[in-house]
């Protein structure tokens, strides 16, 4: 289908369109001209992924004026799934394009993950922790192995020219770390794979090393990785990272591409936890017995390459008199440690004397860690702002605040100049130096709180010092500062007046869409009382009685009975999962269920809730049929879909708030209140409510899907809670599903799946909730009368019908006319923008 959008030729890769597709489309559009941020909250299943790639790649294919710097497209997502599903969507739409243009457009596109996600070096892979994985990969990337490599001569691919000693030692297949755009090259080099060097930059077991002597060890060439190769070749493509709500690297990007980028953040109804994760540290005892540790480390590296290379030394202090901006320029691509975001004003600035020299820094922060270690003794709670910290800190070791802003930069500094690939063993001194820089770059929006027992157990001393981001604004008002268009969208964003309060930003458009349905393909429904009448909640006075308990559970059985295939069930929290399972098995429930179908629990171990989610879905592909026990906040109630007959019923058991006790709540509430005037009570229910609305939205992914969403909770009846749903999803409410007990809503469930298993023609959509291009003409004819008519109302409600404007009537009809004389059938493409002109 071939769109016109105010003027953009938009080619979208399928033969009919949902009428909020076109919306959105529109929408963005507009956001795109206006330079500006977005909120547009989509229904789930509705396509709002590929709405999205069709528009913005029409928009960076377009010609533009000689001169002007390509834009590129970040696309941030929070979990795997949803990257690959973005990948899948944008080669259909680059493949329709490629068909409907008659060539291949230049245009690529990398889906960045961690490396333990992407790496496919077989020595690299098997490490189990992602700290590990990178500690090897580096040895593989960082700027001085690159460097030895060419000077070692080494091709593209990381081998040695001469293949010598890859076949006389029977060296094995070495792979490395694709990107999708450097993927294809590998299946062409197959064949040469003997030819490959195993092993990575400074190992000492690589296969056949034992057959070579000291000398031709010495000038083997360091293996490399495809990956920044990868990386460099695109310049003039559009990039879709994943991963982007760690932050540092969106920040450090934007600096070289700013103002010429649309970003994206997908999924994004929790963008502000996501930034104030991004910004706050957790001290505790391991972590500085470790920071200790790593700096006897450095002291020896420290050692060794003062007698080796001293030049090093003295270049690296000629950089820092220069500021971190240069330091910052000469990073290249091996940024081995992240740090915070700084100000620039800060990045203007050279390096306190006091920290420049090595041995001087390492000094420093052997003071600083000592110092930690005895605020750690604390038997008390402490909660204390960072000046008060930093005065503290002056008083006790006299520490001045400003060495400590640039902490982190001069470790990461210090860390390249030693050429220190394994820096898995300097992650917690890593963690202690931004501790100091965040403390003492922002004097406000933090809180440090240290808690000397752990919650569970009061009489065991586990201290733990929080550095505490309040302020969600903080971590994103770079990326608002150094990106044009920013397009916050998700499923789940209502109430949309909160975000830009949260964010502290103005949004040029504002948007929720309604669900077009020819059919109700799914059915919300309250409980809030069980067949004895028994109000059931998750409230913490009655969270644990044994008759709410037991209506729970039957709400689970009869729902097994009923519901063919998958039922998925979310919990608050884990804590409360397990607790209302055991009771449950000691009341027998369990056992009704199991005559039914299987039973599945998610657990905080990610391959442990792999396997069961795998389980789960072989058990409703056969016809067994399935119950899926998971958690609000989990991993899957994040970016796993649950389509068609994997999820037919989703039922959230309570209203997953945040745990109120919490004293780092406590402190981000009272913040909240005293600088965005957002009460305790408002953010905690627009939280949890966001939360339990992603939760039930997993069970629709189409408008040819159905299945029953849930509330067992009295609190969802009330109308300060359901208001803050999406209004998609308020709108499949009525008065009499929004009050029921056990029996009555398994009978509306009942006649719900009744009527949805009846036999349904897809062709039924067109003109309502499916249009053709047609439809979409039609659409715009009566847009344009309706802005048409708002002229003519305004100009009526300014000048009145008489006098000198009493023959504007006559010239309105005209312009009626021929608004509705326009021969469509010589229409090839659709045009709309935002106004009336």
């Amino acid at each position: 289908m071939k769109l016109d959008i105010d003027g953009l030729e938009v080619l979208f890769p399928y033969d009919y369109i949902y009428p909020e597709q076109f919306k959105y489309m529109c929408d963005l559009k507009r956001t795109i001209d206006l330079n500006g941020p977005c909120l547009l909250e989509m229904p789930s299943g509705t396509g709002k992924t590929v709405s999205l790639l069709s528009l913005i790649v029409a928009y960076l294919m377009a010609p533009q004026p000689e001169g002007t710097p390509r834009r590129k497209l970040v696309y941030c997502s929070r979990t795997v799934p949803e990257i690959e599903k973005a990948l899948l969507e944008l080669k259909r739409l680059m493949a329709f394009r490629a068909r409907a243009l008659g060539q291949e457009e230049p245009f690529l596109a990398l889906g960045l993950s961690s490396r333990k996600n992407l790496c496919v070096n077989p020595e690299v892979v098997k490490e189990k922790w992602g700290k590990a994985v990178d500690a090897k990969c580096r040895s593989l990337t960082a700027s001085w192995v690159r460097a030895k490599a060419a000077n070692a001569k080494v091709t593209r691919h990381g081998r040695h020219d001469t293949g010598r000693r890859g076949r006389s030692q029977g060296i094995g297949p070495r792979r490395v770390a694709p990107t999708p755009a450097v993927a294809a090259s590998q299946d062409d080099d197959e064949d040469d794979d003997d030819d490959d060097d195993e092993g990575h930059a400074g190992s000492d077991h690589g296969a056949g090393d034992d057959a070579m002597d000291v000398d031709e060890a010495d000038e083997a060439p360091p293996a490399l990785c495809d990956w920044f190769e990868g990386l460099e070749n695109a310049d003039e493509s559009a990039v879709l990272p994943m991963g982007v709500y760690t932050l540092d690297e969106l920040r450090e990007w934007g600096k070289d591409h700013m103002m010429t980028s649309i970003v994206v953040f997908d999924e994004a109804h929790n963008i502000d936890n996501v930034c104030i994760e991004s910004m706050s540290v957790d001290i505790t005892r391991p972590i500085l017995e470790a920071s200790s540790r790593s700096i006897v480390s450095l002291t020896e590296h420290l050692d060794r390459i003062r007698q080796n290379d001293a030049e090093k030394l003295r270049n690296e202090y000629e950089r820092l008199v220069e500021g971190l901006r240069a330091l910052a320029d000469a990073r290249e691509t091996n940024e081995v440690l992240g740090n915070p975001a700084l100000p620039d004003d800060v990045l203007q600035e050279a390096v306190p004397g006091n920290i420049r020299k090595a041995e001087h820094f390492i000094a420093f922060l052997r003071r600083f860690v000592e110092y930690l270690k005895t605020r750690l003794r604390t038997q008390q709670v402490v909660a204390e702002t960072p000046a008060a910290f930093l005065m503290h800190l002056r008083e006790m070791t006299f520490i001045e605040w400003k060495p400590l802003q640039f902490c982190a930069e001069r470790l990461s500094s210090l860390v390249r100049t030693l050429e220190i690939t394994n820096i898995d063993e300097f992650a917690a001194l890593n963690k202690v130096a931004m501790f100091a820089t965040l403390v003492a770059t922002y004097p406000q929006g933090f809180m440090l709180i240290l808690e000397p027992f752990e919650n569970d157990n009061p009489r065991m001393h586990n201290p733990v010092f929080h550095l505490a981001c309040l302020d969600a604004s903080l971590a994103i008002r770079p990326v608002f500062q150094r990106f044009s268009t920013v397009i916050i969208t998700s499923g789940t964003l209502s109430p949309l007046d909160m975000y830009p309060r949260m964010l502290n930003f103005v949004p040029v458009i504002s948007e929720t869409y309604p669900m077009t349905l020819t059919r109700s393909c799914f059915c919300p429904l309250v409980i809030t009382r069980g067949s004895d009448q028994v109000a059931i909640s998750s409230k913490f006075e009655v969270r644990n009685d044994p008759a709410v308990v037991r209506n729970f559970g039957q709400i689970l059985i009869d729902l097994a009975k009923m519901v063919p295939d998958g039922v998925v069930c979310f919990f608050p929290s884990y804590l409360y999962m397990e607790s209302i399972v055991t009771m449950w098995n000691e009341m027998g429930l369990l056992n009704e269920v199991w005559k039914h179908k299987l039973i599945f629990v998610e657990t905080p171990d990610a391959a442990e809730t792999a396997v069961a989610l795998e389980n789960y879905r072989r058990a409703c592909d056969n016809g067994r049929g399935a119950v899926l026990l998971s958690v609000a906040r989990g991993k899957v109630s994040e970016g796993i879909d649950f389509d068609h007959h994997y999820g037919r019923a989703v039922v959230m058991f309570g209203i997953p708030y945040q745990y109120t006790e919490s004293r780092i709540l406590k402190a981000r509430l009272e913040y909240l209140r005293d600088k965005f005037q957002i009460r305790e009570n408002d953010f905690l229910t627009f939280d949890a409510l966001r939360h339990a609305a992603q939760c039930v939205g997993r069970v629709l992914r189409g408008k040819t899907d159905y299945g029953l969403m849930i509330f067992a909770d009295k609190r969802y009846a009330r109308n300060d809670k359901r208001d803050k749903l999406p209004k998609w999803m308020r709108d499949g409410f009525s008065a009499a599903t929004s009050n029921l007990s056990t029996d009555m809503a398994m009978a509306v469930a009942k006649k719900f799946l009744r009527s949805m298993a009846q036999p349904f023609d897809p062709a039924d959509q067109l003109g309502t909730s499916l249009w053709t291009l047609e439809d979409v003409h039609k659409h715009m004819r009566a847009e344009l009368a309706r802005q048409a008519r708002n002229v003519v109302d305004d100009v009526h409600a300014v000048h009145g019908h008489g006098g000198e404007m009493g023959g504007l009537e006559d010239e309105d009809s005209a312009m009626m006319d021929a608004l509705y004389d326009d021969d469509e059938s010589s229409m090839d493409v659709v045009a709309y923008g935002g106004g009336f002109v």
